[in-house]
Parts: C-alpha cells; structure tokens; sequence
C-alpha cells in the first residue's frame, strides 16, 4: 500500500462523510480562483482539518482503494493539498507551502509534476540552499523537457551563487526599522524628503466588515469576519524613525473610491509627486499631484508618453536633478516582461518620449523600481532575470541612461532569499538609504535601514634597494569578484576599498623589478576592522646580470646541497611564482683548487642541483637552465702578493665559490 505522509491530523472517513468539508473546499476553490490566496488557504487548511496543534498522520492511498467515491475523496484531497501549498506560496508563506510541497510532491498525477519545482522554490526561499539545488536537479531529471527547465537551471546557480555569497557576507547593516511604520499589511517604497518620511502601507484603516456566509445542509453557517479590504496607500510621518511609537498618517490625497496608489517620487522641490495609481483588475498607471499652498490637487495621469490602457506602468524615480523620470512598465519594445524606461520630464511637468535603457540592464523576466544616482551615475534597480540569491534581489549599474557597465548583484545581506526592493538613498554618495524586504515576514513587505561600510588595503611601496617611494608600478587587487588596477605616483601610495572580506591577492609589478604576490586570508581580514596598511618593496634587476645568492653550501668535493641551502634557493621560489613568465639560469662557480676540467665539471654539476631542487618544488625546467663556469670568472683574488710573499687567501676563494642567478627573460 502506498502512503502519503501528512503534516496534518485527518482521516479519510471523517474527510468523505463530513458533508462541510465539501463546503469548505468549495469556498476555498472559490476564493482561489479569484487570487484571494489567503482565504483560500485558510479554508483549504479547514477542509483538511489543519489546526494549529496538528499532528502527523499516514494516509492510505492506492491500490487498496474501493471504489469511484474513494477515488473522489483522495482526488479532492490531493486538490487541497497541492492548491493550499501554492495558496501559501503565492500568499508568500514559504515555509507553509514547503510543508504541504512535501506532501505534493509525492502525488503520481502529472498534474501535480510542477510541486517539485516550487518545493525547490520554497527551500531556496527559506535559505535550505543546498537542499534546494538537489530539489531542483530531480524536477530537471524527473521533467527535461518542461518550460521551467531553465527557470531551474538559473535558481540553481542562484543557490550556489547564495552560499558563497553567505560565506563571505558584504559590509552592510540591516537593520529593520523598530517603529510603527512596518505595521500590519505590507509596508514598502520609502522615501525621504527634507524632514518627511512617505512610504506606501496596504495597512487596513478598520477591522469591521461584512460576514462570509457559507450555505451548508444544516443551514447557513458563518465562516469568517471578513477584515477591510487592505488597500495600498501613501502614508507619512515626520518623527524620528528609530523610535517605536510615531505618529503615522494618510497623505492628503483625494482618491476615488477602490483606487490604490504606491511607490511615490517628488521632483527636487517636494511640490510635485509622482506615483503608481491602479484600481483592481485594471492596468498600472503614473499620476502626478502638484503641491499649492501646502495642499495637493486632485492626482491626474501623465501623459500618453508613459500611460497606456493596452499596457502597465509603475514605480516612477525622478531624479536628483529633476530631469528625467523613470519608471518599470511592460510596454511593448522592451527585452522582457516588466523593463526600465527613462524620459525627459520637462520644467512645465510635461514628458518627453520614453526610452527603453537597453539589453544590458533589461532581461528576459522583470526589472522594478529603479533609483539613479546623477551624482555616482549609479543605476540601482531589483530583478528576478538574472542569478542571485532568490526572488528579487538588488543590483547596480553604472552609466548615463545610455552606456552601462554591466550590472553587479549588490550580495548578501543586502538581498535576502526573498524579496528585496525599492531602495532609496539618504546621502549622495548612496551608502546610506531605505530598502523594502520580506526577508523577515512570512508574506509582506517591510521597510529597513542600511548602511554600506567598506574595507580600505593601503601602503607604500618603495624600492627595496634605494628605500625611496617606488612611482609608475601597477598594483592589481583581486579577490574573486573584482580585479582592480592602480598605478602608483611619486609618493608610492596604493590604495583599494573593498565592500566585503573576501580573499584578497595584491600583485606588485614594475618593469626591471621582481613582481611580488602579497595574499590576505579571509581570517586576517576578519580580525582588521575596516582597514589594513602595510608597506611593500620591489627589488631592481638588470636582464641578465647575474644576482648572488649567499650562503649556498655543497657537501665537501660534492654536488649535493646542504639542507641551510636548500632554505637560500626557496628565496627563489616566490619570485619565480610571482613572474610567471621569467626565465632564470643558475650559475655555479669554483675556486681555483683543482684542474679547470675537474672544476668546470663540479661546477656544472653543483648549477644543475640547484635547478632540480627547485623543479621538485614546482618550479616548471622549462624556465630553468643551469650552467657550470668552474674557476674562469672569479670576482676575487684567490691568492694575494707576488712571488714569494704569494700567499693563499681563504676570504677571496670563498667569494669565488659562489651560486649566482639571473634573469635571461621577463
């Protein structure tokens, strides 16, 4: 017998004798089909008795089943479960849906094959990344040719990309905001103006309402209160937003009635406002208000240049400068579902023609709610077309509205697993502003504070012979996200700032000096606070030109190295890692004890254990040769005086035994 586990306390019988139970399931059908998502799923959990103690039961289902009305009842029941799992989903209670996911996806019905797929969603949205990337590898395996096939493939590069990101988290503080403005309902869209705080709020403004009655045999039963509709609108305050209690109220805005309004932006001034203006099963539109004599007029759309009745548009951004207006519509001529479009907003208040901001922002699924930064020419914007860490996540572009660099997911914690939009700045560089997020709820937007901080590497490099500042060098910092470039001035300086603790390499680098590799661990940069200063080196060569390296001993008439030597040549391995590209020749000399044959041959002998030590180090032989000079270039006398005051001299012959190298290619 096959079984189902349940995450509910239910039983077959009670479900297919229990003549409400149909009922319920039809007013949760109902409401359903309407997209009121939160009172189907409450009515899906009363037809499935789900209570808030439940407990787990087993289900029988499958071969052991009787007759058509068993296979009515485990067909309504597989109904509920999966449409109260997507309810929930829908709704964005992720980790309700996950439980009754858990259950869906054991349903053999086809019709139920796109469970496995939102149970990876859900885990994903509930940070179990790594479970969610197997989840969405067998919907893959399981459907390989379903549309959501590529949708899989890119949640899961987002969940990889999501825990190396939680590894190495950027320096932001979140903080959600502690006063009543994240309220009941979703609260989102922030911005600031001068001393006034406005924010949108689907708050509901009365708890009265209608009764839902629901017709049963035994008659006409009441089944919920009905709270007031919770409708978007602008909302204001000027106290101090860290405080818990403030006073918050509705902007004075004469609305007709069912409309909601969202997501406002003024022009420089505060006397104008933009907004989304939207009535149900309608389309998005902007509207604007004027500001006379400190009341607004009636709102009224702008013109057709953004307005359509064929198409949405939404989330307007005037810019600082109070030149263009921009705005996320999906009009047709864009790249995808909702895109980015710019237009000139004139001194009069009348709009120029809008202006897609081209393939390198817009992708194939949604972009929302841009905010452009005139000063930073920063464009920061939230997508769900491109890999991040789920849901809508924040990115960043810079250009002039029409050339971009490509855009750069702004990382964790500044996304979430969730949503994560709207953000406003409340300084000019943009390091300090508002954003909207789920991450913290379990179905509604809220509003939250951040600040980024940043991480400074600074130094001076100098020239390791002369101890002078070291101009024209290129330093590049990497840390597996960024490869920066800088070229020093004449005081040596060098300085890179960094928005996380990653792993950094620092590569020193200047013509005719020996390049060097200075790597920083993430522990130690864990350690630092928000900077690191050290002073760095570079050491001059000649091509050519033969370097001596002291201190290298062999074994008495032998080739063999000393273990002390071994140590002076592994000053060589860093540099020859550090110049990839450099060719060295070690060079070994004798004194001249001994026939030239015997010493040229030692010699060489001696330059070739140089050469293989440093092989069996890592060292590619392709860029080592070794060669012998026995006794013919010695840089000392070996005997001092004439005739027969000629005597022998020990410091001179010691000199002549040496180990050289030098550069033969850069």
């Amino acid at each position: 017998m096959k079984k189902i586990l349940l995450f509910l306390f239910f039983t077959s019988v009670g479900y297919a004798n229990a003549q409400f139970v149909v009922n319920y399931k039809r007013v949760a059908d109902t409401y359903f089909e309407n997209k009121d998502y939160y009172a189907a799923s409450t009515f899906y959990k009363k037809a499935l008795k789900i209570t808030g103690d439940s407990t787990q039961a087993i289900l029988p289902y499958g071969a052991e089943r009787k007759s058509a009305k068993d296979d009515k009842v485990i067909g309504d029941y597989e109904e509920s479960i999966y449409n109260l799992a997507e309810s929930s989903r829908l709704y964005r209670e992720f980790a309700e849906a996950e439980k009754y996911y858990a259950v869906a996806i054991t349903f053999t019905n086809t019709r139920y094959r796109k469970a496995q797929f939102y149970y990876a969603e859900c885990l994903r949205a509930n940070k179990k990344f790594t479970p969610a990337i197997q989840a969405f590898e067998t919907f893959i395996k399981k459907n390989p040719n379903d549309p959501l096939v590529k949708n899989a493939q890119m949640e899961i590069a987002s969940c990889r990309f999501a825990l190396e990101e939680m590894r190495f988290p950027r320096m932001v503080d979140v903080k959600k905001l502690a006063s009543n403005v994240n309220g009941l309902g979703s609260n989102y869209a922030p911005v600031k103006v001068g001393n006034d705080f406005y924010f949108t709020s689907s708050r509901p403004v009365s708890t009265t309402g209608k009764k839902d009655i629901m017709k049963t045999d035994a008659g006409e039963v009441q089944i919920s209160t009905k709270a007031n509709p919770f409708i978007n609108n602008l909302y204001t305050t000027k106290s101090d937003l860290k405080v818990a209690e403030i006073s918050v109220r509705m902007m004075d805005i004469n609305l007709p009635k069912n409309i909601e309004v969202a997501a406002a932006s003024f022009t420089p001034d505060g006397n104008r406002l933009y907004f989304t203006y939207w009535r149900e099963r309608e389309k998005y539109a902007i509207y604007t208000a004027t500001k006379v004599d400190n009341k607004w007029s009636d709102p009224v759309p702008v013109g057709l240049e953004i307005n359509s009745k064929d198409f949405n548009s939404s989330q307007p951004f005037v810019t600082a400068d109070g030149k263009f207006l921009l705005f996320s519509s999906d009009r047709s001529g864009g790249y995808g579902k909702f895109d980015l479009w710019y237009c000139a907003l004139r001194d009069d208040g009348s709009l120029g023609q809008a202006v897609n901001l081209g393939p390198t922002i817009n992708t194939e699924d949604d972009e929302r709610a841009p905010n452009y930064n005139t000063i930073t020419k920063k464009l920061l914007f939230s997508t769900d077309g491109r890999v991040g860490l789920g849901g809508l996540d924040f990115f960043e572009a810079e250009g002039d509205l029409i050339t971009w660099t490509a855009p750069k997911n702004l990382g964790y914690p500044f996304n979430s697993s969730k949503d994560d939009i709207y953000f406003t700045a409340i300084d000019d560089q943009g390091t300090r502003g508002y954003i909207s997020s789920d991450r913290e709820s379990s179905c509604c937007l809220e509003v939250f504070e951040v600040k980024k901080e940043f991480f400074n590497i600074s130094g001076i490099l100098t020239d390791c012979k002369t101890k002078l500042p070291l101009a024209g060098a290129i330093i590049t910092f990497s840390n597996g996200e960024n490869n920066l470039k800088q070229t020093t001035g004449a005081d040596g300086k060098y300085i890179f700032r960094t928005d996380s603790k990653r792993p950094v390499k620092l590569l020193f680098a200047k013509d005719n000096y020996f390049s060097i590799t200075k790597n920083y661990a993430y522990e130690e940069l864990a350690k630092a606070d928000t900077l690191i200063y050290k002073d760095y080196c570079l050491s001059p060569f000649k091509l050519g030109i033969p370097i001596a390296l002291d201190n290298i001993y062999y074994e008495f008439n032998s080739a063999e190295l000393t273990e002390p030597s071994k140590k002076v040549l592994d000053f060589l391995i860093p540099i020859m890692e550090d110049n990839a590209e450099m060719e060295i020749e070690l060079g070994a000399h004798t004194d001249n004890l001994g026939t030239d044959e015997y010493n040229l041959n030692l010699s060489n002998q001696r330059a070739k254990s140089c050469v293989d030590y440093l092989v069996s180090k890592g060292i590619s032989e392709s860029r080592l040769t070794s060669k012998g000079y026995g006794e013919s270039m010695p840089i000392a006398p070996n005997e001092i005086g004439k005739g027969r005051k000629k005597k022998d001299n020990p410091e001179g012959r010691a000199k002549n035994r040496r180990t050289e190298f030098k550069v033969t290619k850069k």
